[in-house]
């Protein structure tokens, strides 16, 4: 639930639950992916999610456009009001800017469904810092949640996960995040590169760690192409995170069908090879740890 106060143009205001525009698919274009309800693993383990706070967007200047929020955590879906403390320690920004047409396709969604005929580009940058404790953690692997996970998967405020006796309690996030892409009569080139460091840990017995902080970075590419105009769309995608713990990856390629010729209804099927993955729930069609061949069949009414 929000309250949105349009202002002009160039100022939005809101307030209530939104989601940190910390990477493109926080943007607020769901369902408009190539994949149907679930992102790529690099995407997953590196974003924020959706949170209380506030929020302004609007465009600085033709093509230019801002977003920005103040929230309570990087994921307050899952988590009792009782956990979260008063203050506003999460703030997360982003930058687009759209060179050539002046905008991306439907809320700068993914693929070129509208057929481009003149090339859109896109460029965009983001960054959210946040403090996080343990307490303040979702609970649940409910849809959107996210937890601040290590490349290997495990949760970093697991209890004696870095040495017996040891229990990180609380931690600084910051993400950076570019993305870039061009479209071109139906097909599409989109990338994003991630870079994050998880500091300032604090907790019981670590005094004891031989280390002060988890860096990690990854990325994502998805390429795409209308096969048929606004009837059947071909995709192949890979994403990768490169960790302290791990370097896990996944390979996708998938097919979307709209019988009707809008994006109101579709028929999603793909074929995901995963290599120990970082990410995963039960609102997720991968696990933690999955290793192996996943087929995966969506069929989506959008309301």
């Amino acid at each position: 639930m929000a309250l949105r106060s349009q202002v002009s143009l160039h100022f939005l205001l809101g307030a209530g639950v939104s989601s940190l525009p910390g990477v493109r698919s926080t943007e607020g274009n769901f369902p408009f992916w190539l994949t149907l309800d679930n992102r790529l693993i690099a995407d997953e383990f590196f974003r924020p999610s959706y949170t209380m706070g506030f929020w302004a967007d609007g465009m600085i200047v033709k093509k230019l456009n801002y977003s920005i929020m103040l929230g309570n955590n990087l994921s307050q879906l899952g988590v009792d009001a009782g956990q979260l403390d008063n203050s506003f320690n999460t703030l997360s920004a982003a930058l687009t800017f759209f060179p050539t047409t002046g905008e991306f396709g439907k809320k700068s969604n993914f693929g070129d469904f509208e057929d481009h005929q003149k090339a859109a580009t896109r460029l965009g940058i983001h960054y959210t810092r946040s403090d996080e404790d343990r307490q303040g953690q979702p609970d649940t692997e409910a849809f959107e949640n996210v937890q601040i996970r290590i490349s290997d998967g495990s949760v970093i405020f697991a209890p004696n996960l870095f040495g017996s006796g040891i229990q990180i309690e609380e931690v600084t996030y910051q993400m950076t995040c570019i993305d870039a892409g061009v479209k071109y009569h139906g097909l599409a080139l989109e990338g994003e590169y991630y870079w994050r460091i998880v500091n300032n840990l604090s907790g019981i017995g670590t005094e004891a760690l031989q280390f002060d902080h988890f860096s990690d970075n990854g990325f994502q590419l998805q390429g795409s192409g209308m096969l048929l105009p606004e009837l059947l769309q071909l995709y192949s995608t890979c994403s990768k995170v490169f960790g302290e713990y791990g370097d896990p990856w996944e390979f996708r390629a998938g097919v979307n069908v709209y019988p009707w010729k809008n994006q109101v209804v579709r028929l999603n099927a793909e074929y995901i090879y995963q290599h120990q993955s970082p990410v995963g729930g039960l609102s997720v069609p991968y696990q933690v740890g999955n290793t192996g061949s996943i087929f995966h069949l969506d069929f989506m009414v959008n309301f």
